[in-house]
Formats: C-alpha cells, sequence, structure tokens
C-alpha cells in the first residue's frame, strides 16, 4: 500500500447506535478540509468485525472506512502508524486522507482545471427533404 491514501466515508446516511448524538450528516458538514479525523476500531459492530469508525475532531461519528479497506488500515491503527485528515466532500459524501508509518497525511494539490469545453462543432442539420 503507498503511503498514503484517499478513502470515502461510508455509510454517512445511516442512523448513529446512540440516537442523542448528532447525525452523520450533521457531523460531516462541520468538518473543513485538513482538519484531524480520528479512526476507532468497532470490533463490536454487528455487521463487519473490521469495521473503522470515522470520527471529526469534535468525536461526532461521521461513517466508516470501506470494509475492502478496513483490515489493512486495522492493523496500521493497532501498530499506531496511521494518521487521518478529512480531505473534503462532494455530492455523495465526505473523503478522509490517511497516512501510514507515522507520516502527517497532506492534502493533495487541488487537480487542474478539467473543464468540458473544447472545440467539438456539431454537424449542421439539414431538412429531410434536402435535394430530394
Amino acid at each position: 500500500m503507498p503511503a498514503q491514501i484517499t478513502l470515502p466515508i461510508v455509510g454517512t446516511r445511516f442512523p448513529n447506535k446512540d440516537p442523542k448524538e448528532p447525525t452523520r450528516q450533521f457531523a460531516l458538514e462541520l468538518c473543513e478540509p485538513g482538519e484531524e479525523v480520528t479512526l476507532r476500531l468497532d470490533p463490536a459492530n454487528k455487521h463487519d468485525e473490521h469495521a473503522i469508525e470515522v470520527r471529526n475532531s469534535r468525536d461526532m461519528m461521521m461513517g466508516y472506512i470501506p470494509a475492502n479497506r478496513a483490515v489493512y488500515v486495522g492493523m496500521q491503527i493497532r501498530r499506531s502508524s496511521a494518521a487521518a485528515i478529512f480531505q473534503g466532500r462532494t455530492e455523495r459524501g465526505g473523503f478522509i486522507r490517511i497516512a501510514f508509518d507515522g507520516d502527517k497525511p497532506v492534502l493533495p494539490k487541488d487537480p487542474a482545471d478539467q473543464s468540458t469545453a473544447d472545440d467539438f462543432q456539431p454537424d449542421p442539420e439539414y431538412p429531410d427533404d434536402w435535394g430530394a
């Protein structure tokens, strides 16, 4: 695995175990890029024994890391070699940046302008009876 990875926060639309705790969406909205987040093992999770909670700096639950990465990240957490920050959010949810081997996570540079403007010019539309 690389020294740093970006992972989505999954399960943000589900309710928390504790109904008194703020919603996961609310906790996600409070985060700013670069803010430290906590990764907490959740072995008592009835759906996935390898589940890892993602909590914001106010200790509010935002969701989980994806199950397909939980075993590796959990191993790194147990070795005390994983640190995470909030990277950002899209209309689909939030993302975190995780660094391993004692490194501090760093936000990646903004992607280059990815506008879809190009020089495409469609062919003109002609009447159906043109020249017939």
